[in-house]
């Protein structure tokens, strides 16, 4: 436990803590209007992008949650309220009988169509508008190198 702790430098930490505050604001923003507008919540919204993302509209439970970066006892969860509501269903693996595939039902794929435009007119208004092409670009850079590095330490 001797080791050296290399603390931020103020510019890092001028970046960091910016991009903190930008991520909490801007979720609980677009968490909100998504929430009022479209009655689908972010959780709801990202499993649903998620299946619609997949041919088939389906997932295994444990692909679903490692791309949410979801525990078990969440996932699980927040699909049966879901479930619930008719915006998934659960259905059975036949090639593994401890698995499971959670599915976007026809009430889903309404919800997230009527959610998306909203949702979409909202990240262009409080963020792609205030951001030039260039800067776009290398926000998606260091996004992808980051996320990348975080997918190889996993793996």
């Amino acid at each position: 436990m001797g080791e050296t702790v290399r603390w931020l430098t103020p510019e890092e930490q001028r970046a960091w803590r910016g991009f903190v505050r930008l991520h909490e604001r801007l979720g609980g923003r677009l968490g909100r209007r998504l929430q009022s507008e479209s009655k689908v919540s972010p959780a709801d919204f990202a499993v649903l992008v998620h299946l619609t993302d997949t041919p088939e509209g389906r997932q295994r439970y444990q692909d679903l949650a490692r791309a949410l970066e979801w525990e078990k006892s969440r996932m699980s969860h927040h699909i049966a309220r879901m479930a619930g509501r008719g915006l998934v269903a659960r259905e059975e693996c036949a090639e593994d009988a401890r698995g499971a595939f959670v599915v976007i039902t026809d009430a889903g794929r309404a919800a997230i169509e009527a959610a998306a435009p909203r949702h979409v007119e909202a990240v262009r208004e409080l963020f792609v508008d205030h951001v030039t092409p260039a800067e776009l670009r290398v926000l998606a850079e260091v996004s992808e190198r980051i996320i990348a590095k975080l997918d190889e330490d996993t793996g």
